[in-house]
């Protein structure tokens, strides 16, 4: 190709936006965004078809500016201000434009340029490989020599932008590992794995981490979308389209029955252009890996989705029924990927999919007959095969020693039960994604207390045992008032008194003094009575020793659930967050997505324009979840369009107070957790009310305390009455509540419950955010989840750090001897060490005083652990006492600090390098988020 040939200088540029743009060169270094090169490569492509002659000819003078022109216009279409360009991709869109101008021979002419400068960078650079003497196989089977050229500049092209990291250690640690065949995959994962080890010395090697694991990714995505026969004719290094990559991951995905055929019918041409590309550097590298090892749909071991692709996929499964489906679908989709709110596992993993099981959590009663109670193993096979977490109410089953009027015999009890429902959950494994999940609740007053209490302790007879299986106990008030008044209480089978599981409060206690009458008049055959403290006693002592069973107040759910004109709260669901009605004929569904608290912060307060928006959106789409629902079992589809209860709960609480510089450990956080949840509620009871009025209310909702006028807040009250007191719960309101009540009263409501909030443990991580409404764990440690081990280290930690100049080898290797903890480190000033309390530092009562603000708000419950560092009898036994007498419905997790920790070691001279394993983000955590 002839080089010489001139342009003239008054014809117009292609683009004037000659800053706006840096495009990166094949070595990953940038230059400037310059449209008159695009020109030269043209005219330098005709010229070599027709000649010099062609430098006079005025066709091609007049041509070449215009085509330009196209591919400048092409290739910045949807790029912000600032955005970088792979020269690769200029070249690929050099070839399209000449293709459509129909300039076929010219077009001939550039490829077989590009091809013979391939070739020839590959002779310079990888000569056998004179650097590595290593050869690479491809995932086409292709065996290449391996050109560390090439990986330089794609390490190059991670790092660029990140301050404070290096690409060159990078590279090296990276390709230090390798082999003579390995595959690129392999390759890939090594620089992965280089970069991830710098994380707990410079976070910013997360984004690295992440870039690198997205590059490998495209790899894999544009295998997927082409069939087996096409793949050898792939081309897997060119700029990656996101538009042309949601057309074929569509496409495909219809084709292997992975996908709804109806994401065929929306405009796949605008939502591809509604994707943002440069939101993938949102993503740690934790929260990508989670996403490519559990989220994103693959077929043949091949991922075909992008992180875009997959919100988008998400967003369009949930607007499958919306009138204006493309509008919804970018509505959903920008409030997912900019992290503002994220639907739960169940929603994630199958919206959009064949099988649309997007409920998160499903409550069930089992039946006091053989048939009903292996009907209720059933179901719980059904649910758990996709996705959902389970939670099963056993009270009714009789009791050891109730005698059976069919086979005139005496039953086993419930523990033999439950030991086949802890085989099943592990049996039907979640489809194959993660650990079935379970838990088992029993009233207090049920005669197999004491064996129930007893299911997870690692001695005694096995077959009572369910080691995968979480238990909770359902505590009355009277319960809690015995204790008190160090009174006795009596234990029945619920066969013998079936209407104590059908009531609550004072009618409750009514019918069991009569019960205690009963039995004492002889007119019970199977009872059994001790002092309260005794059964309390060991209570605590099998949640201290094994983290069971899990404490929730009967009274408080029932007595404040807007629903209890319908029937009783029987039980919670496996993480204690949702309190929904059950029956023989109904299941109880909720369908759950979090607010990321965090990013609705401006200027040191709640930005409530934002906070409203997101709010909509995101009850809208849970709305919808429960109409485009998969439902494996009759009685759950029943109960859910019947009632249409959601939660939308919220995360990245921590986060919030270390940006609002408050102490999880003071009036400060608490006030802020009061406002915080207040905000949230009023925004979703407004657009509960709000899509009422479009959509019309839920089929019960008459006689609802919705319907009566009662709202969550107004609804202590009805608590305190029937426990005759033992309430002590701030009730201030911050927000004008005149207007809300207003829009109930003339719309009704669409939901019988709006707000849960539950653990977030799997979608914070994908969002980057702090868990929930947890405390920070530690500042360094590693997570063990199902995607690996991965080193955590605090941001906002190392920010402040750095800023006073402390942030050095030092310091990380005293978090790694101090176990993430700042408190026994002297030169960390004494203000940062109390803003930065770990769960283990803050004394318990703040938990629950913040917890005690956010539930006067919630219809529903919260996922509340509570942190102990060496708990006793007297302060398990205070510290629950705390939480029924503040209102709280339910407890989650008793953590305590473990008798041993992580064993220390040096690898390197004066280096501590060992970092504790956490275990808190254990798959149960994580099971309906």
């Amino acid at each position: 190709m002839n080089p010489t040939v001139q342009i003239s200088e008054n014809q117009q540029q292609p683009n004037p936006r000659t800053t706006d743009f840096e495009v990166i060169r094949r070595d990953g270094g940038l230059t400037a965004w310059d449209p008159a090169k695009i020109e030269r490569a043209l005219a330098k492509a005709f010229l070599a078809v027709h000649g010099d002659a062609a430098a006079e000819n005025e066709r091609m003078h007049r041509r070449v500016p215009e085509l330009a022109a196209q591919v400048a216009a092409a290739v910045t279409r949807h790029k912000a201000a600032g955005a970088k360009i792979h020269v690769e991709e200029i070249q690929d869109q050099v070839e399209l434009v000449l293709m459509r101008a129909e300039e076929y021979k010219v077009a001939r002419a550039y490829v077989l340029y590009r091809e013979a400068r391939a070739e020839e960078r590959a002779r310079v650079d990888g000569a056998a490989d004179a650097e590595t003497g290593l050869w690479l196989q491809d995932e086409l089977g292709r065996r290449l020599p391996m050109n560390p050229a090439e990986w330089r500049a794609l390490v190059r092209g991670a790092c660029a932008g990140i301050e404070d990291v290096d690409a060159e250690a990078v590279l090296k640690e990276g390709l230090a590992t390798l082999y003579d065949g390995a595959t690129t995959a392999e390759v890939y994962q090594a620089l992965v794995f280089a970069a991830r080890a710098e994380i707990e010395r410079q976070p910013r090697y997360n984004l690295v981490a992440a870039r690198l694991l997205r590059m490998r990714l495209i790899r894999e995505v544009r295998l997927f979308g082409v069939s087996q026969t096409a793949r050898r004719n792939a081309v897997l290094d060119r700029p990656f389209d996101y538009g042309q990559a949601l057309v074929a991951f569509v496409t495909r995905g219809i084709e292997v029955d992975l996908l709804d055929p109806r994401l065929a019918q929306f405009d796949l041409a605008r939502l591809g252009e509604a994707l943002v590309a440069d939101r993938d550097d949102l993503f740690t590298y934790l929260g990508l890996q989670t996403l490519y090892d559990r989220y994103f749909l693959q077929h043949e071991d091949l991922r075909g989705e992008m992180p875009q692709i997959f919100f988008m996929r998400v967003a369009m499964g949930l607007a499958l029924e919306e009138v204006d489906r493309e509008a919804k679908a970018i509505e959903f989709y920008h409030l997912l990927s900019t992290f503002r709110f994220m639907c739960s596992t169940p929603t994630l993993f199958n919206s959009g999919t064949r099988y649309p099981q997007l409920s998160s959590c499903f409550l069930t009663t089992i039946g006091d007959d053989l048939g009903r109670i292996y009907d209720g193993i059933r179901d719980n096979a059904l649910l758990s095969k996709f996705a959902g977490g389970i939670g099963n109410d056993w009270t009714p089953v009789r009791g050891m020693g109730a005698h059976i009027k069919g086979t005139n015999g005496k039953s086993l009890g419930v523990v033999p039960f439950l030991k086949v429902a802890n085989d099943t959950a592990v049996a039907v494994n979640q489809g194959g994604k993660r650990k079935g999940a379970v838990c088992a609740y029993l009233e207090v007053w049920h005669v197999d207390i004491e064996d129930f209490l007893e299911l997870r302790k690692n001695t005694g007879d096995d077959r009572r045992r369910t080691h995968d299986m979480n238990t909770a106990v359902w505590v009355p008030d009277l319960f809690l008032k015995r204790l008190s008044e160090e009174g006795d209480w009596t234990l029945f089978s619920p066969d013998e008194v079936p209407d104590l599981h059908e009531s609550f409060g004072r009618d409750f206690e009514e019918r069991y003094r009569a019960a205690e009458a009963r039995a004492d008049r002889g007119e019970i055959r199977v009872f059994r009575r001790m002092p309260a403290w005794r059964l309390w006693r060991k209570m605590l002592t099998m949640l201290f020793e094994t983290g069971h069973p899990w404490i929730t107040f009967k009274d408080a759910c029932n007595a404040r659930s807007p629903q209890q004109h319908v029937g009783v709260i029987h039980n919670s669901n496996l993480c204690t967050e949702i309190t929904l009605n059950t029956s023989a004929d109904e299941i109880a569904v909720c369908n759950l997505g979090s607010v990321n608290l965090v990013d609705h912060l401006r200027d040191g307060t709640i930005d409530h324009d934002r906070l409203r928006e997101t709010v909509h959106t995101a009850m809208r789409m849970l709305d919808n979840v429960i109409d485009i629902n998969h439902y494996t079992v009759a009685a759950a589809r029943n109960a859910n369009l019947r009632h249409r209860p959601v939660g939308l709960g919220i995360m990245g609480f921590q986060d919030a107070l270390y940006r609002l510089g408050l102490p999880y450990d003071s009036e400060g956080a608490v006030t802020f957790a009061d406002q915080s949840m207040e905000a949230v509620s009023y925004y979703a009871f407004e657009a509960s009310a709000m899509l009422a009025a479009e959509r019309g209310r839920y089929p019960s909702y008459e006689g609802s305390l919705w319907s009566r006028g009662i709202l969550p807040i107004d609804s202590l009250a009805l608590l305190e009455q029937e426990r005759g007191g033992f309430l002590e719960v701030d009730r201030t309101m911050h927000l004008d509540w005149a207007p809300i009540r207003a829009l109930i009263e003339r719309h009704g409501m669409r939901h019988s419950n709006c707000l849960a909030i539950a653990p977030t443990a799997t979608i914070s991580n994908i969002c980057g955010v702090s868990q929930s409404i947890e405390p920070t764990y530690r500042h360094l440690f590693v997570k063990a989840n199902m995607s690996g081990d991965f080193t955590v280290v605090n941001p906002h930690l190392v920010a402040e750090l750095a800023a006073l100049g402390l942030w050095d080898e030092t310091m990380v290797a005293d978090l790694k001897y101090h176990e993430g903890c700042l408190e026994p480190i002297e030169r960390i000033p004494q203000e940062l060490k109390r803003r930065f309390a770990t769960a283990f530092e803050i004394e318990v009562r703040w938990l629950i005083e913040a917890g005690a603000r956010r539930q006067k708000w919630l219809d529903q419950s919260q996922s509340l652990n509570l942190y102990l560092d060496r708990p006793s009898g007297r302060m398990l036994d205070e510290m629950y006492r705390l939480a029924w007498r503040r209102g709280l419905k339910t407890t989650y997790y008793l953590r305590s600090m473990g008798a041993t920790h992580a064993e220390k070691a040096t690898v390197e001279q004066a280096t501590l390098n060992a970092v504790e394993v956490c275990s808190i983000d254990d798959p149960d955590c994580d099971a309906c988020q």
